[in-house]
């Protein structure tokens, strides 16, 4: 069932950070959002384009103001042939199944609508939408999608379940699995964990297993970045439990910080450049002494959308991941705007700390 989510208000387009977190904590609660619409306060074909909806989605979920959370109720009123009642302080349709606060569920033909209303800076109000679907998410490593396809196919017609593959970088698949029974997905993954032993983790979300995994085994990680200036680091410390495995990061930019903080070789920034193997090995390096962690990661590269040269062009990034026993670098080139480049830079990181210590990891 497709899920179409509908921001009805100024505040959704402008505020980022307010848009942000309640499209993640939907996706986290309910399911993967669809598509997403924004409309604005003044928006004089809100009626028209609800009546619409309500007649070809499955699911759709309102997010409206204090303001305009029942003159919604009383457009979709309109619409369905239904008349607005006060309950438990709030003006919605007689019709609504549900309802906690600033929240209700309507059921309309095939339609399923839960409207909420939320201002800046108030959590989230209940998400009354339930999935029909059960799902789960497991990550492949170091494995082809065509062949992952073909091993995973056999055993999705034995289990009755679905997936889908996406890639977030070279090496790295997210599947996400479907089923009625979630007894069926529980022994697919156990199947493909099977086939798969030191590639597949079964867990949604990479970071959170991370720090789970090192926070079990008492062990430590740290950064040094440059071009990705502290997205690693923002990639763990907005999970709890960051602490446990972290003790910091170092976003040395520059070569002088580079040399002073990280102790890399003035010869080697000289000889090789800020972006080569031999640097990131050493930020590696440096980063393990300073920290005296167990792991460290170190990103150097060209993010863009200027600075490439012939040899180095836009999207030049070298990756170092050092443990105490190992150390590797890695040469990439990621297409993409400054941002892109960045995040697959980040997400590469994360993908070769998985893989230079399987023992710990799968």
């Amino acid at each position: 069932m497709k899920l179409h989510l509908i921001f009805i208000g100024n505040k959704f387009i402008y505020n980022a950070a307010l848009r942000e977190y309640i499209i993640r904590n939907i996706e986290k609660d309910v399911n993967l959002i669809d598509s997403v619409t924004y409309l604005k306060e003044s928006d004089n074909s809100l009626f028209l384009y609800l009546e619409e909806e309500l007649n070809e989605n499955d699911k759709i979920l309102i997010v409206t103001g204090k303001q305009h959370f029942s003159t919604v109720g009383k457009v979709l009123c309109t619409i369905i042939g239904d008349n607005q009642v006060l309950k438990e302080g709030m003006l919605i349709p007689q019709k609504a199944t549900l309802f906690e606060e600033r929240s209700y569920l309507l059921e309309y033909k095939r339609a399923v609508v839960n409207v909420m209303s939320i201002e800046e800076g108030e959590e989230l109000p209940q998400i009354l939408m339930q999935t029909l679907d059960t799902k789960a998410t497991i990550h492949v490593f170091d494995e082809d999608k065509d062949d992952l396809v073909s091993i995973l196919n056999p055993i999705a017609q034995t289990y009755e379940v679905s997936f889908g593959v996406t890639s977030y970088v070279d090496g790295w698949l997210r599947i996400d699995i479907t089923s009625k029974r979630y007894g069926d997905i529980s022994k697919f993954i156990h199947a493909a964990k099977k086939l798969l032993p030191k590639k597949l983790i079964a867990s949604a979300n990479i970071i959170e297993y991370i720090i789970e995994r090192l926070s079990s085994v008492n062990k430590k990680l740290t950064f040094a970045e440059s071009c990705t200036g502290g997205l690693l680091a923002y990639y763990f410390t907005k999970h709890n439990g960051a602490s446990k495995i972290l003790d910091g990061s170092l976003v040395t930019y520059s070569n002088a910080l580079k040399e002073n903080w990280l102790a890399v070789s003035h010869e080697v920034l000289e000889n090789f450049g800020a972006v080569s193997a031999e640097v990131v090995s050493e930020m590696s390096e440096g980063a393990l002494n300073v920290s005296e962690a167990d792991y460290a990661l170190s990103i150097s590269g060209i993010a863009g959308d200027t600075g490439g040269t012939e040899l180095k062009p836009v999207g030049t990034v070298y990756i170092g991941v050092r443990s105490k026993n190992i150390h590797t670098e890695k040469h990439c080139h990621f297409n993409g705007d400054r941002n892109y480049v960045q995040h697959q830079s980040a997400l590469m990181a994360i993908k070769m700390l998985l893989l230079i210590d399987k023992e710990t990891f799968f």
